[in-house]
């Protein structure tokens, strides 16, 4: 959750936490007692964080594993304003991916798009773009036409691409949203607004992150558009105020209130907080920031094992000079759970043979390792050997390894 440097460098880090599995701990503290809907999954002392909270939802989420620490009407409709736009950049960001689109495509804009309200980068029809500054104008400054101009050029039209939005988000399971546009601007007469939830939010993001681009185009504050005539400034303002956070995407009209999806990354750890309706300006980056450091206060991504690292047991090796050998880890391995409760309640199994021939070769599977927590399987990682191991060795070797 970064820029390209130090940031990058953290989302590698927190990819290689790929098997790590949730810890069923909740995050009690989060919880006020007045907040009888409020989902947590462990008893505690409730704090002040849930109660009289400015927003009609919330949730946070720690993505890897995908755990819910903290939840308020998480599945509550609530139409999603510029939050629409999220479906536009996975889109975006999956094509991208998959080669159909390239950051240097020229995005033309049409009379249509030119005429979008809102915020907006005042494209001028026939103005010509790449893809790249198109998606930093959306992602960063929130623009309507950049975001018309892009749809366009995907699918033909905002409609055709409003029915990709709505495909993709049925295939991820998210239940509780519907798009009706590409932009999220407030509907007309007789027109649904955007729905979804901060559930669904909290999934899609999920999502997001997984691409470098769109965190990206998420950390940058400001950035020059127009060859610098426009300047672009992130409607995100924790990028700026909160330690760590790269994103992701807000959202604002009146019956919608102030939305906001954030994500910040701190200590090889990712959360994404979902605030949706607060009814003034700033209180939820205020709310997603405390949900967020509590969440870092409380919990952390314990590693249980690096990849390469040699684990405890040995296997007696035949047919070969060499008569052991000691398995490595084939990935990092970590349990995400509360701080400070690691000792006595990690524990890792082994189930590897107790001998094997050779030849054998370098990376070839020799078992498995598994985590658990509190007696109950979290997590598990293949082991491998770190060596390749030639058949062979002298003529007492070999009769060795035939008895």
């Amino acid at each position: 959750m970064r820029s390209m440097g130090g940031r990058a460098r953290n989302r590698v880090r927190n990819g290689s936490v790929a098997i790590a599995l949730a810890a069923i701990v909740g995050l009690s503290s989060f919880a006020s007692a007045a907040h009888r809907r409020t989902r947590v999954s462990a008893v505690g002392n409730p704090s002040s964080i849930g109660a009289n909270a400015p927003y009609a939802s919330a949730c946070v989420i720690e993505p890897v594993t995908g755990t819910m620490i903290f939840d308020r009407d998480m599945h509550k409709p609530w139409p999603l304003a510029s939050l629409t736009k999220m479906m536009l950049m996975l889109i975006v960001a999956e094509k991208l991916h998959d080669g159909s689109l390239k950051l240097t495509d020229q995005i033309s804009t049409s009379a249509a798009a030119s005429r979008m309200g809102g915020s907006q980068v005042y494209l001028k029809e026939g103005e010509t773009f790449s893809l790249d500054d198109m998606m930093k104008a959306i992602v960063v400054h929130s623009a309507n036409d950049a975001s018309a101009a892009v749809a366009e050029y995907i699918a033909g039209s905002t409609q055709a691409f409003v029915v990709m939005m709505n495909q993709r988000a049925q295939r991820l399971g998210l239940n509780d949203t519907h798009y009706y546009s590409v932009h999220g601007l407030p509907p007309k007469s007789g027109v649904s607004p955007d729905i979804s939830s901060a559930y669904d939010c909290a999934m899609l993001a999920r999502e997001l992150i997984k691409y470098p681009d769109v965190l990206r185009w998420a950390s940058i504050n400001s950035a020059p558009f127009r060859h610098g005539s426009f300047e672009l400034r992130n409607t995100n303002h924790l990028v700026r105020t909160f330690a760590g956070c790269d994103g992701l995407k807000t959202g604002f009209y009146y019956k919608a209130g102030f939305n906001v999806v954030a994500t910040a990354y701190r200590n090889h750890m990712r959360l994404i907080a979902v605030v949706l309706g607060s009814p003034r300006k700033n209180e939820n980056f205020t709310a997603a920031a405390n949900l967020m450091a509590e969440g870092f206060a409380q919990y952390e991504m314990y590693q249980v094992a690096h990849k390469g690292e040699t684990v405890k047991r040995s296997i007696t090796i035949s047919g070969a000079v060499i008569t052991e050998i000691r398995p490595v880890w084939s990935q990092d391995v970590a349990v995400f759970m509360k701080r400070g409760e690691a000792d006595g309640h990690v524990k890792v199994t082994y189930d590897l043979p107790g001998s094997l021939g050779a030849p054998i070769s370098d990376g070839q599977k020799l078992g498995i390792a598994q985590v658990l927590l509190n007696d109950k399987p979290v997590a598990s990682s293949e082991l491998v050997a770190p060596v390749p191991v030639m058949a062979g060795g002298s003529l007492m070797h070999r009769l060795l390894g035939l008895l």
